[in-house]
């Protein structure tokens, strides 16, 4: 998908919204235990089709199916299947947080493009430009390189100072990776948590997507991040998972999960209104 694509369906569906598919074996309703064979991937199916008119892409994070073996390999492979089949103009983010030696990223790009058609990847840039060029050699597809983070732990490295430059370890990185890629294969990943750093960011990297976590149950606030971080392409993917997702554990949590994924898309069509007409 390219990022002319991603922009109109932003423009189409007045959302910037992206659901994270972080599919608990423990938080699902216990009821799909009882009456389905495919327990996991009949709920993705439910929520996906239960908000993919209020989204523009899903996230899928491996380490909920890598921690069910084989079967979670499956269930994720039909997962993206199923997206790609039923709602094909969606964008999907493997949430893998990849990154290595250039021969083994290469095989990590071949199973996310190659095996399994997702349109990004997360990588971490820790080993540099050799770990994740690999992933940047498949048309129409995206690394979403990891650059501030949401989480507690980002204050151990990422705001580490250059003592000559008092340059921050995080626009260390986006600067060194704009010699990697460019604004229609790199998206970054920042954190909503850390929504006052984004106009910094912008400063970096004003034309890029950022992929931003964090909104609803983390904390972060939705106006912020627009505030500081929109771009003229809007420029922003929301990630919400567990505000969505285990909203309800009753036999209506697919109507739950549209219901609080309707509210978050109506506020963003508050904010695209000026920027879309």
């Amino acid at each position: 998908m390219t990022r002319e694509q991603l922009f109109e369906n932003i423009k189409r569906k007045q959302s910037f919204l992206c659901v994270g598919l972080d599919t608990d074996v423990e938080k699902i309703p216990e009821y799909l235990f009882d009456i389905s064979n495919d327990p996991i991937f009949d709920f993705n199916k439910a929520i996906i089709d239960a908000t993919a008119d209020l989204c523009v892409a899903y996230k899928p994070n491996l380490a909920f199916y890598e921690s069910l073996g084989v079967e979670g390999w499956e269930i994720l492979e039909r997962t993206v299947e199923y997206i790609r089949t039923n709602h094909p103009d969606q964008f999907i983010i493997a949430d893998a947080k990849r990154g290595d030696i250039g021969n083994t990223s290469a095989m990590y790009a071949r199973t996310f493009f190659g095996n399994m058609d997702f349109d990004s990847v997360t990588v971490a840039p820790y080993m540099g430009e050799d770990s994740v060029s690999p992933f940047l050699g498949y048309e129409g597809k995206w690394v979403t390189l990891l650059a501030l983070t949401s989480n507690k732990g980002a204050f151990d490295f990422q705001f580490m100072k250059d003592e000559e430059t008092g340059e921050r370890l995080f626009e260390k990185v986006l600067k060194t990776s704009l010699n990697w890629g460019n604004a229609d294969n790199m998206m970054f990943v920042v954190g909503a948590t850390k929504a006052e750093m984004l106009s910094d960011i912008r400063n970096i990297v004003p034309d890029h997507f950022l992929l931003v976590p964090g909104v609803g149950a983390q904390g972060g606030s939705l106006a912020e991040v627009v505030r500081y971080g929109m771009n003229a392409q809007c420029g922003l993917l929301v990630n919400s998972s567990r505000q969505i997702l285990y909203a309800d554990s009753t036999e209506n949590f697919a109507q739950t999960a549209h219901s609080e994924a309707q509210k978050v898309q109506a506020e963003m069509a508050g904010y695209l209104k000026a920027l879309c007409n």
